[in-house]
C-alpha cells in the first residue's frame, strides 16, 4: 500500500501519485468545496459588491428552493437581506474609520511619558531603603551532582569569574 494524500477542502483521501492529485485538484468538486471554504471568511464589502452584480434568483424567489444551491449564478438575496448587509458592511466602515482616527493621535508625548517614568521610578525607590539581597543560588531538583555538570551549568564563584589579565572585549 502506497502513501495516500488527504484533501482537507473536500474531506476525502486517495492514493498519492501525480496523476491522482493532478486529477483531484483540478475536480469539480474540489474546486466547489476549496471555493465554499474561502468564501467563508469573505467581507461582508466582498459579498454584497457580488450580490449586487447578479439577477435574482426566479426559481428561489418563487419556490424558496434551487436546484443549484450554492453554486447558482443567479442571487439568492432578498431586497431585506441586501440592505441588512449593506448596513453591515456601512457599519464596518464607521469602525474602520473611527480606529484610524484614533490611531493617528498620539496618547501623549514622550515627556509626559518620561515624567512619569521618573515618578515610578523615585516611589519605588523611596518605598524600598533597604537594598535587597540576591536570592542565593540553587540548582534545579532532579539534576545531577555539581561533579558531574559541565562547566556552562555550574553556577559561578562568589566573586564573580576571574578576568584574566590584558583581556579586551571588542
Amino acid at each position: 500500500m502506497g502513501k495516500r494524500y488527504f484533501c482537507d477542502y473536500c474531506d476525502r483521501s486517495f492514493q498519492d501519485n501525480l496523476h491522482n492529485r493532478k486529477k483531484h485538484l483540478n475536480g469539480v468538486q474540489h474546486l466547489r468545496a476549496k471555493r465554499a471554504w474561502y468564501d467563508l471568511f469573505r467581507d461582508a464589502a466582498a459579498i454584497l459588491q457580488e450580490e449586487q452584480s447578479k439577477k435574482p434568483c426566479r426559481k428561489f424567489l418563487q419556490t424558496g428552493q434551487c436546484d443549484f444551491g450554492s453554486s447558482c449564478r443567479f442571487s439568492h438575496m432578498t431586497e431585506q437581506d441586501l440592505q441588512k448587509l449593506s448596513a453591515q458592511v456601512q457599519g464596518e466602515q464607521r469602525l474602520r474609520e473611527l480606529q484610524q482616527e484614533r490611531a493617528e493621535i498620539p496618547p501623549g508625548t514622550i515627556e509626559d511619558w518620561l515624567e512619569k517614568r521618573a515618578k515610578r521610578l523615585s516611589a519605588a525607590q523611596s518605598s524600598s531603603a533597604l537594598p535587597e539581597k540576591p536570592a542565593p543560588f540553587q540548582y534545579p531538583p532532579g539534576w545531577p551532582p555539581l561533579q558531574e555538570l559541565p562547566p556552562s551549568l555550574r553556577a559561578p564563584p562568589p566573586g564573580g569569574w576571574p578576568v584574566p589579565p590584558g583581556l579586551q572585549w571588542g
